[in-house]
């Protein structure tokens, strides 16, 4: 089986400040906007090369989508950056009145998702976002793995005419994907060719996905690991013909079960190919504070888990 080694690890925020950087240079239509966390989402470097094409707006989220959603209508790129929670939950009315309704071309980029937002605890960590965004028609929901990915992304989404939500995190995480590569929206990237299961995952759970196939092989399971990096619209192509090879499948994200990526999974199977799924996910409940890796391990969003999973739903078959 193909291994995946790294030799730096880096948070994926800084993924998206570097991919925002480039876009400040190459496309003069974008414009950023930040709920004063500048720092937080590591917009500094666009700030200092192009002062005029930032918008420092404050602790006024909402205020912050409704001029996003203007600054469309004279052609601008606007992305918008603070806390995931904050880039959702909080704003969610003017986010589907003010972007979706009308399908502006906003990009709101979130950070600091989920678990891994650690020690800030439950008010701050969100394990919803992805559930809230997904059922907004028309928005692109995309949450990437590792810094690489996230700067990739980041500048493919300004060629998108549509409203984006793109979601990536605060620890620092392995870099193992091509630093060269070209980000397609809506399709998954299959990173290891197996026979027994297939496991997709996203965001963080993506890495650990890669570490519980290798252990899975020394005890000669064979896993098919998917990258799904864009969860709308989903890539159901790619999962309905590794299922039909595999027979069974597990899904990881650090999100609820409940409105996640299982649950698109899920649907794509139930109308096209029944197959028995096993989620890991946090099971319909808040977070707390702790490490990255401590709450990682209590919830059960690892390469151990994944694991469990796997021989749960190989007895399924």
């Amino acid at each position: 089986m193909k291994k995946y080694t790294y030799t730096q690890k880096k948070d994926t925020r800084s993924g998206f400040g570097a991919g925002l950087a480039e876009l400040g240079r190459t496309n003069s239509n974008v414009v950023a906007l930040c709920a004063d966390l500048i720092g937080s989402l590591k917009m500094n470097e666009f700030i200092d090369e192009n002062p005029e094409r930032f918008f420092q707006i404050g602790i006024a989220e909402a205020n912050m989508m409704g001029i996003a959603a203007g600054l469309t209508i004279g052609g601008k790129i606007p992305f918008t950056g603070t806390f995931a929670n904050f880039s959702t939950g909080r704003v969610y009315d003017q986010i589907r009145q003010s972007i979706a309704y009308s399908n502006k071309n906003v990009k709101i980029c979130a950070s600091h998702a989920g678990l891994t937002l650690g020690e800030d605890g439950a008010t701050h960590q969100i394990l919803e976002d992805i559930g809230l965004m997904k059922m907004l028609p028309g928005m692109v929901v995309i949450n990437t793995c590792d810094y690489n990915q996230t700067k990739a992304a980041t500048i493919a989404i300004a060629k998108y005419d549509g409203p984006v939500y793109l979601r990536f995190g605060r620890p620092s995480v392995p870099i193992f994907t091509d630093e060269k590569q070209t980000f397609e929206i809506g399709k998954a990237v299959n990173l290891t060719d197996g026979s027994d299961v297939t496991i997709v995952a996203t965001g963080h759970l993506v890495w650990e996905a890669l570490q519980a196939s290798e252990k899975l092989f020394e005890k000669g399971i064979s896993a098919e690991v998917i990258n799904i990096h864009t969860i709308k619209p989903l890539d159901k192509n790619a999962i309905l013909e590794s299922v039909k090879k595999t027979g069974c499948i597990v899904t990881a994200e650090e999100h609820n079960y409940l409105g996640g990526l299982g649950e698109s999974v899920s649907r794509v199977l139930a109308l096209e190919h029944p197959t028995p799924q096993e989620f890991v996910a946090t099971n319909d409940t808040f977070g707390e504070s702790g490490t990255p890796t401590q709450l990682m391990e209590k919830y059960g969003l690892n390469a151990n888990s994944i694991i469990d999973k796997v021989n749960k739903v190989l007895k399924r078959k």
